[in-house]
């Protein structure tokens, strides 16, 4: 369905947009661990975690880590020689990182925000794993600021520094691991206000707040590093909080697409609502299957596991209905039904198939006492297994008869989304002990050029069309390109490599990420000192890229580029006429164009290419 298919306005979407940005500071948020990411394969030790949810001050215990404690999972941390105490939940955090504090003020103020007069560190407990000591530490840092858009005014309620988790490496048997490098790197999160009411409005507020994000310079880069949490909502529907959007391009498409689920949702319990439908108790009729050929079922009976059943009283036929692409309302049961252990449910509206027969769904039927008008879902696990997936499916199945619930949910690479985990609640928070409270200056900030008033300043001052300045502008290394500017480097020259040359070399699978500032502006120095011909960058890039530890005079060696005097190529060029002699005899200087190549092949980038035309055109004239 396209987006011209929805009315938004009529369906009363409002959304609103959770951004979480890394920043890219020396040291951590509470420590002096250095914020660099390392391979798992680099850990030099492992420490095991059991988390467990604890009640808040006021006795209360968030329904999210409740659901998340259901699981018995050990959670392992590999930590690394760049990792400390502080990580690993043996030692307290020390105070605030004036870097992280200093950003932070400087992006509140890009947003118009009112910066608080204390900051009060608050524990968010947190108990999926990707924390140690089972809390993430956050403080409010701005409030009440504004953005604009082509659709009106987008508020900013808050701005919260916080420490980022840690990285999930891998699930096991049992449990999951975790790596240290990431977690305590400073983040801000920002939240808008509920004021967002089409997709086009949810992505053109995240490109304008990215925007302001990367003009400070001192954010990280790269996949992960910024991830946006969208909420979104309908009138009759429900506030749904969407994680882990990490790509700019998929916000309008997921809000469509969540628009399009809670639609879909409503329309389903007014059905089941005029079918009086009901959901009844959970049964185990694993006996119905004791002879199965379903391989998925037989192979949980095999160990010893059971089948577990719960009738569906007037689902016929919904249990099927598609809510998202390849997404049905037996898929939201599905959920539910992993998120406590299980790898999935059959229901009524699928079978037979997967090996289950028409006899195995009819004797399914009587056992419970579904009719035509009747579906059934089943699980297939261990016996506790099985019980807890499908009282889980049992409780989503009631909620779909009233509409759409509240809850968590994940993006998929797809735009759609499947269920996570209850909404948080406030029962989450409560002070921080160990850190004392920050009385922030906002007369200490230094707001930076915009951008978007950057890409003009380039244009202007630099003579940059517009699509390379926008690219410098916005690429990963725009530092760069100031600093070498600030050396005298050709402003051209430098915004093409490191853009357009960098793109070349990464689609050829050179490793361009390995190379480091210090080796661009190395290479740049030799190419404004006609050490280096321009035509010969690349290659020794590609060095660089594959031998980090070299230096940029040593992979013009490594590269073959070395040692070439003014007397040498025109020699080269003078052998390259003398072998075409007959075509120039014939051509004259029609044969430019393709000795050119030739000579350009021969010399490798060891000459510059202004160079080689001037010495060529002299060397063609003396024969023609």
């Amino acid at each position: 369905m396209s987006s011209d298919a929805y009315d938004y306005e009529a369906l009363g979407l409002v959304a609103g947009l959770e951004i979480h940005q890394q920043l890219d500071t020396e040291t951590k948020l509470f420590c002096e661990s250095p914020t660099e990411l390392r391979e798992p394969e680099e850990s030099d030790r492992t420490i095991s975690r059991f988390l467990h949810p604890t009640k808040s001050e006021l006795g209360e215990l968030d329904d999210a880590a409740l659901e998340e404690s259901r699981v018995d999972r050990e959670f392992e941390y590999l930590a690394y020689d760049s990792t400390c105490l502080v990580e690993e939940d043996d030692e307290p955090p020390t105070e605030v990182d004036g870097e992280a504090l200093s950003v932070a003020m400087q992006i509140a103020s890009l947003l118009d925000m009112e910066i608080v007069d204390q900051l009060h560190v608050m524990r968010k407990l947190v108990i999926d794993g990707s924390n140690t000591s089972g809390f993430q530490r956050s403080m409010l840092l701005g409030q009440e600021g504004e953005i604009e858009t082509s659709e009106g005014l987008v508020s900013i309620v808050d701005l919260l520094l916080e420490e980022e988790s840690a990285q999930r490496v891998e699930e096991y048997d049992g449990g999951v691991r975790y790596s240290l490098d990431r977690l305590g790197i400073a983040l801000v999160e920002i939240g808008t206000g509920p004021d967002i009411r089409s997709p086009a409005q949810a992505k053109e507020a995240a490109k304008r707040i990215g925007m302001l994000l990367r003009s400070t310079g001192k954010v990280k880069r790269g996949l992960g590093t910024i991830r946006q949490d969208v909420n979104v909502s309908i009138e009759e529907g429900a506030r749904v909080e969407i994680k882990g959007v990490q790509a700019l391009d998929q916000i309008d498409e997921i809000v469509r697409l969540e628009v399009g689920r809670q639609s879909e949702l409503l329309d389903i319990a007014d059905e089941l609502q005029a079918r009086d439908a009901s959901v009844g108790d959970t049964q185990d009729v694993t006996n119905v299957f004791e002879d199965t050929d379903s391989g998925v079922i037989g192979g949980a009976l095999g160990d010893g596991g059971k089948v577990t059943a719960v009738p569906l009283f007037g689902f016929d036929g919904l249990v099927g209905r598609e809510i998202q692409p390849d997404r049905r309302l037996g898929t939201e049961f599905s959920d539910h039904a992993k998120r406590n252990g299980a790898g999935g449910i059959f229901h009524t509206d699928e079978l037979p198939a997967y090996g289950v027969t028409d006899d195995e769904v009819a004797a399914l039927r009587d056992a419970v006492d579904a009719g035509d008008e009747d579906a059934v879902a089943i699980v297939a696990a261990d016996a506790e297994t099985a019980d807890l997936a499908i009282e889980a499916v049992a409780e989503r199945a009631e909620t779909a008869i009233e509409g759409v619930p509240e809850e968590t949910r994940d993006a998929t690479d797809e735009g759609t989304t499947r269920y996570l985990r209850p909404l948080p609640g406030a029962a989450r928070m409560y002070p921080e002990t160990d850190v004392p409270p920050v009385e922030p200056d906002p007369s200490e900030i230094d707001e930076p050029e915009l951008l978007t008033e950057k890409v003009d300043r380039y244009q202007d001052e630099f003579g940059l069309d517009s699509g390379l300045a926008e690219q410098v502008a916005y690429g990963r290394r725009m530092p760069l390109f100031e600093e070498a500017v600030d050396r005298g480097i050709d402003p051209t020259f430098a915004a093409s490599v490191l853009e357009s040359t960098v793109t070349e070399l990464r689609r050829d699978d050179v490793p361009v990420e390995n190379i480091a500032d210090a080796h661009f502006l190395a290479v740049f120095d030799l190419v404004a000192d006609d050490e280096l011909a321009k035509e010969g960058v690349n290659d020794v890039l590609t060095v660089l890229a594959e031998q980090q530890d070299l230096t940029a005079e040593a992979a013009i060696e490594e590269a073959g580029l070395g040692g070439v005097d003014d007397e040498e190529v025109r020699e080269i060029i003078a052998g390259v006429v003398e072998r075409n002699a007959d075509q120039v005899a014939e051509e004259g200087m029609g044969a430019f164009s393709g000795l050119m190549g030739e000579c350009m092949a021969e010399l490798r980038g060891k000459a510059d290419g202004d160079t080689v035309s001037d010495v060529l055109r002299e060397e063609i004239g003396k024969r023609s």
